[in-house]
């Protein structure tokens, strides 16, 4: 990670309000990447024992009192199931620092339900997917207006370090990332799943399976990558007339796979708007009702 943005997070205080798997992960990695001290970052959670084991492996504070996390913080980052939000809301209200930031990797719940919840417009909304944990992340992310330049970068500097980010102005379109990419290694490792069983079928063993399916998935996934080409080019590629790859396609498309997959995307979709529902709707991440109403 480049110097500037290590300077950007030197000397905050982070923390993290759940620590599962997604908190532990980021934790990991900003610590891999040298973007924090261990002592600047405190992870809160319901268990004692889940607080002293991310203070044995990796030197952080850990606790179990989400107020005392987030008023001792400059970021405060929200990492809890989407079902414990409003507790959690209503539990940080007025709690986090004036000129702190607030990044939410919650499903579901808008920005506009988070600054009424904390009475605080400094709201950054993301979704990240699991390859983050190794730093190989995708996430897509959103602002409040009240989010400054500083804290934009901020904010940016965190995600950069679990993978690629890409920010979005249309706060709708977080629901619809957390149906391609957020749900998409399900997707991925399914496939995987089932190619392995395949070739377990046809006669390898499940480590030599695992092992060509492993890289042939990295491999077309990297060459994509570098790649110019329409993906269907890339199918063609290596569909010659008559060959295996053609009455492989067959089958495929035979099977509805192309059809099966968009109904899959377009069901996390459907449900990750759902969480939500409960939820006040959103009005878009510029526009912050006022915080002196009663709620």
């Amino acid at each position: 990670m480049a110097e500037p943005t290590r300077e950007l997070l030197s000397g905050k205080a982070l923390a993290f309000v759940g620590s599962g798997t997604m908190a532990e992960a980021m934790i990991q990695v900003l610590l891999d990447k040298g973007c924090m001290a261990p002592a600047h970052i405190c992870a809160s959670g319901p268990r004692e024992e889940r607080a002293q084991e991310l203070e044995r492996r990796y030197h952080v504070v850990g606790t179990t009192d989400n107020r005392e996390a987030a008023e001792a913080a400059d970021i405060v980052i929200l990492s809890v199931k989407p079902q414990v939000m409003p507790i959690v809301l209503s539990e940080l209200r007025g709690l986090v620092f004036p000129q702190g930031l607030v990044l939410s990797i919650v499903a579901g719940v808008n920005i506009e339900t988070i600054a009424m919840g904390l009475e605080h417009p400094a709201v950054v909304r993301a979704m990240p997917n699991t390859p983050a944990q190794i730093g190989a992340g995708m996430t897509v992310w959103t602002t409040s207006r009240g989010v400054t330049e500083t804290q934009r970068a901020e904010a940016r500097a965190i995600l950069r370090a679990m993978g690629s980010e890409i920010y979005v102005k249309d706060e709708d379109m977080l629901d619809m990332a957390t149906a391609v990419s957020g749900t998409g290694p399900t997707y991925i490792f399914m496939m995987m799943e089932a190619l392995t069983d395949a070739a377990v079928h046809l006669g390898f063993s499940r480590r030599v399976a695992v092992q060509l399916v492993t890289q042939t998935v990295l491999g077309s996934a990297e060459f994509a990558r570098q790649s110019d080409r329409h993906l269907a080019e890339l199918r063609n590629m290596v569909t010659s007339p008559g060959g295996t790859s053609a009455e492989a396609i067959y089958q495929l498309e035979k099977g509805g796979l192309r059809t099966v997959l968009s109904k899959a995307v377009w069901a996390a979709y459907q449900k990750s708007k759902l969480l939500g529902e409960s939820q006040e709707p959103s009005t878009g991440p510029n526009e912050l009702p006022s915080f002196d109403s009663e709620m």
